[in-house]
């Protein structure tokens, strides 16, 4: 059921009649059909049950009982089985399906926001600042027209994130934090950005990052003597995000971002891109840094590069193998891309990631986590 607001409908019945609300849901995930309301009463085995069935649980008890009922959901998802994978392209695809189902089931516990983002609920936290930062500012005015039912699961995304962009992450390289925004894929992986700290330049005056996303490889740029930074991407919360953080280190005045598609106007002797790393679709808007859709960004920036690099110039691609490890991607295939492109390879500076699913044998993807590298290509025109 849908109107003429931006927003689709969620629409239940209880005891006073038929309600509808604003749906929100930043996955873009449809209104369940079928809701029925559940409270504290409710045993966490029917509310697996009936989440399973498609039927979605609109919240009306306590809300860290709540809490407390979607870990029980997550520990019933658990339990399950995982069959063993023939190939590691096998046990990819059977992860990203399980991912969905476990999204899909865990997403049918639902929460109604006021129009002020407040929660009606007993021991309900205040998720105001969260919600804004995600959603915009609330539509007070709209009063009760302006409420709003999300998922449980996704309100807890949206406190994290909250607290991600409160607290910041510590980056090495600039010996100060970067603070990522809601929607904004966050530096954890410090791997890729210490092999941009460590690279030779080849000059010092200007240089393009293609996909700025936080902002933290144009900052480490400009912290190594980048005299002018341009930084390019299409996302409002990107871009926001990056203005905020290159702000914060007192960088604006060497850093410019600019809302592109891939390159700015020009050229310029370094341009440096980190496309997501993995040819496959994504579900949701914050895996849009993960996952490149028959590897676009890759070869956008690559067919693109020969067109906006000076002369003796250099392109640095920062790309994980975990794709060829997967068998989503061969490294012919990648080397054919480079030379199809007018391109050459220069160097390559690999680093081990360090992150603990690389060393953890009960992750389904372990056997290409642990083989993995990041990789910096140093690519110039032929």
């Amino acid at each position: 059921m849908t109107s003429s607001s931006p927003f689709p409908l969620i629409v239940w019945s209880d005891a006073s009649g038929e309600h509808t609300a604003r749906w929100r849901s930043e996955a873009g995930v449809p209104p369940p059909r079928r809701v029925v309301i559940a409270d504290d009463r409710i045993s966490a085995d029917a509310a697996y049950r009936q989440a399973c069935e498609g039927t979605a649980l609109l919240w009306r008890g306590d809300f860290q009982n709540a809490r407390q009922l979607l870990q029980a959901m997550s520990r019933r998802i658990d339990r399950k089985p995982r069959k063993q994978s023939a190939s590691p392209l096998d046990a990819f695809n059977a992860h990203r399906q399980a991912q969905a189902q476990r999204a899909r089931t865990l997403g049918m516990l639902l929460i109604t926001l006021e129009a002020d983002y407040s929660i009606a609920l007993r021991r309900a936290p205040d998720v105001k600042a969260a919600c804004e930062e995600a959603y915009g500012q609330a539509d007070v005015d709209a009063g009760e027209s302006a409420s709003s039912v999300v998922s449980l699961r996704e309100l807890l995304g949206l406190i994290g994130a909250h607290e991600w962009r409160k607290k910041g992450v510590e980056i090495a390289a600039l010996g100060a934090r970067i603070h990522p925004h809601y929607g904004v894929f966050s530096p954890v992986r410090g791997e890729y950005v210490e092999l941009v700290a460590r690279a030779p330049l080849p000059a010092g005056t200007l240089a393009f990052d293609i996909g700025a996303g936080t902002g933290v490889l144009a900052a480490v740029l400009a912290r190594r003597g980048v005299e002018r930074v341009i930084a390019t991407d299409t996302d409002a919360r990107a871009l926001a995000c990056a203005r905020e953080n290159i702000a914060r280190l007192g960088l604006d005045g060497q850093v410019e971002l600019l809302e592109a598609d891939l390159f700015p106007p020009g050229r310029a002797p370094l341009i440096v891109c980190n496309p997501p790393w993995l040819p496959a679709r994504p579900a949701s808007l914050i895996e849009r840094a993960v996952y490149d859709p028959e590897s676009r960004m890759l070869r956008g920036f690559l067919d693109g590069l020969a067109a906006h690099l000076e002369p003796g110039g250099q392109g640095w691609l920062i790309l994980s193998d975990l794709a060829e490890h997967l068998g989503l991607r061969s490294r012919d295939a990648l080397l054919a891309m480079i030379d199809a492109a007018g391109l050459r390879v220069i160097a390559k500076d690999d680093v081990r990631p360090v992150h603990p699913k690389a060393t953890d044998p009960s992750d389904p993807l372990y056997r290409a986590r642990a083989a993995e590298l990041t990789s910096l290509w140093r690519l110039g025109m032929k």
